[in-house]
């Protein structure tokens, strides 16, 4: 890879409270689908890296669950220290709110935000207003001054993404690649699969379910062209693993399904994935279990 003296690469944290469009926006900045996304908050549990190069740059953006501070099971508890730890390291810092939205929420995390980071205020779902002159008003309610600069944008319709993007560039320090221009994300494939199927729990089982839910993938391997996915979707109930499951188990069939598409579509190559669904109470408040599982 080529690179010139003006070349620049750093991290950049994504943050904010859940359900804000963080894993949209990344998504749709690097044009492919690596942070798994629902309409139900905190669907983000862990840190991920995600990377966009080209010719003048290389962004590493890290996403991060939602900050909050209503729910205090060591699982909430280890997804907080996520954020926190996140914004150690990083060269810039996206603040996300939602247009017209500004909460105690919101203000929680920009309390943990440190000072000597720049960061850039993102105004996210400005399709949403009706009227783009009510922006202004809203604005001058927070303290707009704490920001190196304010950008409104829609991550879902990718609207000003690219003002966005040589934004951010300006903070970032000279620097060579630390990836290879075609990596999008630092995370394994094994750990995307994972994740996909978890989204699909989000997008198809009832409210509760999912924040009760993890996905432990079992066996990964590629023979050939073909991916061989066993995975294990772990619940705290024996009632939540028959609505998993479903009637007949069509329910379970659909969201292995649509989690096999989309490991497709990322990893351009066919895969054989078998879900199954077990049941082990307690594990979202049990210290060594979530460390085993990759939360701590």
């Amino acid at each position: 890879m080529t690179t010139d003296a003006d070349f620049r690469t750093g991290y950049i944290a994504i943050i904010g409270r859940p359900n804000v469009g963080k894993s949209t926006l990344l998504n749709n900045l690097l044009q492919h689908k690596v942070s798994i996304t629902s309409r139900k908050e905190q669907t983000t549990r862990f840190r991920i890296n995600g990377i966009l190069t080209d010719h003048r740059t290389q962004y590493i953006f890290v996403d991060t669950p939602g900050f909050q501070k209503q729910y205090t099971n060591r699982l909430n508890t280890a997804m907080n220290r996520v954020v926190s730890q996140s914004l150690l390291d990083v060269d810039a810092i996206l603040f996300v709110i939602e247009a017209m939205q500004f909460n105690q929420r919101d203000a929680d995390v920009l309390k943990i935000l440190p000072a000597h980071i720049p960061i850039i205020l993102v105004i996210n779902k400005i399709d949403h207003l009706s009227d783009k002159s009510q922006l202004l008003p809203f604005l001058s309610k927070i303290d707009t001054a704490r920001f190196a600069a304010l950008i409104p944008v829609s991550a879902e319709k990718k609207i000003q993404l690219t003002q966005l993007l040589e934004t951010i560039r300006a903070y970032l320090p000279l620097n060579q690649p630390f990836f290879d221009k075609d990596e999008i994300t630092d995370r394994s494939e094994r750990f995307i699969a994972g994740e996909f199927i978890r989204e699909k729990l989000f997008r198809l089982i009832g409210d509760e379910i999912p924040y009760s839910a993890t996905v432990v993938v079992d066996q990964f391997k590629l023979e050939g062209s073909l991916h061989k996915i066993h995975a294990t979707i772990l619940v705290e109930k024996p009632n939540q693993k028959a609505i998993i499951i479903g009637k007949k188990g069509e329910k379970l069939k659909q969201i292995a399904s649509e989690a096999r598409k989309d490991m497709e579509r990322l990893f351009g190559e066919k895969v054989y994935l078998e879900v199954w669904v077990k049941v082990k109470s307690g594990w979202a408040d049990d210290e060594a279990a979530l460390r085993n599982l990759g939360y701590e």
